[in-house]
């Protein structure tokens, strides 16, 4: 919704106050057509000959996201703690042995059906079970597991980062691809220097509107979206980097609820529960 409301906020000031300032709309719409599949052509052609076929995939299963609410909600983490605990609790009580099945088939677990958001996430219950079963082997130290944690976040992290970068370098490249559609409106306008000086405005006119929809559609519109997605994905490595402190601090001695405790304090302070609400709520399950 804020996406749109951007959208329309932005292209109604912009052209409002064209139209307000005694602008001729119908310049730009006569334009429009043809500047616009000089632009997006150009910029199209460029974008799928710049990226691999996986980053092309990945950027159209992306721009959808930009739209919908952040699944990162207190609610969420709330209740992915409340499950590390589960399974931490588990494990101390009864030892890591006892979570072995838990960590093989999470599928078929009552610790991770209990909790449907986060344990039914795929990406998250590998997450988790990759490194559990680690600890479950013991081979690996606290140090060598963070090691490999910092790893695989770091790749997840340069997998999500690929789409927007692409989406990033389309933005730079709008404006360039706005000129090209201006310098061929003019070499039209150059073609006809016998018409009459009312026409060669019109047509000057319309050469220049390439200019301004490049640069628009890269500042109001791709750069701004790729801003959004960014950030998006910040949430996304977050919750990452939650499991992991959680992980390691048991690893390193702590009990359950410290553990716990260690995780919480890395979300952001806008989703982040009180410790008194994460207690009550480890209770309450």
């Amino acid at each position: 919704m804020f996406v749109i409301i951007g959208y329309v906020v932005a292209i109604g000031c912009i052209f409002g106050v064209y139209v307000v300032h005694g602008g001729n709309i119908g310049v730009i719409l006569s334009a429009l057509p043809f500047e616009m599949v000089t632009i997006f052509g150009g910029a199209l052609g460029a974008f799928v000959v710049n990226n691999p076929p996986k980053v092309l995939k990945a950027t159209l299963k992306m721009i959808p996201t930009a739209f919908k609410g952040s699944k990162y909600t207190k609610e969420r983490y709330l209740e992915l703690l409340a499950m590390m605990f589960d399974i931490l609790q588990k494990a101390r009580k009864e030892g890591l042995m006892a979570i072995e099945k838990d960590v093989e088939e999470p599928h078929n677990s009552p610790l991770f059906q209990k909790y449907p958001t986060v344990g039914h996430d795929h990406h998250v219950v590998e997450f988790i079970t990759d490194y559990l079963r680690m600890m479950v082997s013991g081979n690996l130290n606290a140090h060598e597991i963070e090691a490999l944690m910092d790893n695989e976040i770091d790749t997840h992290h340069q997998e999500h980062h690929a789409p927007i970068a692409a989406l990033t370098r389309l933005a730079g490249a709008l404006p360039a691809f706005g000129i090209v559609a201006a310098v061929l409106g003019v070499i039209n306008t150059m073609g006809s220097v016998g018409q009459p000086p009312a026409v060669l405005g019109g047509m000057i006119g319309s050469a220049l509107v390439g200019t301004f929809l490049g640069i628009f559609l890269a500042y109001a519109v791709a750069e701004p979206f790729a801003g959004l997605l960014e950030q998006k994905g910040e949430e996304d490595t977050k919750e990452l980097q939650c499991i992991k402190t959680t992980l390691l601090a048991s690893m390193q001695g702590y009990a359950p609820m410290t553990a716990i405790e260690f995780g919480r304090k890395v979300l952001f302070s806008t989703e982040r529960p009180t410790f008194n609400e994460l207690e009550a709520h480890v209770k309450k399950k």
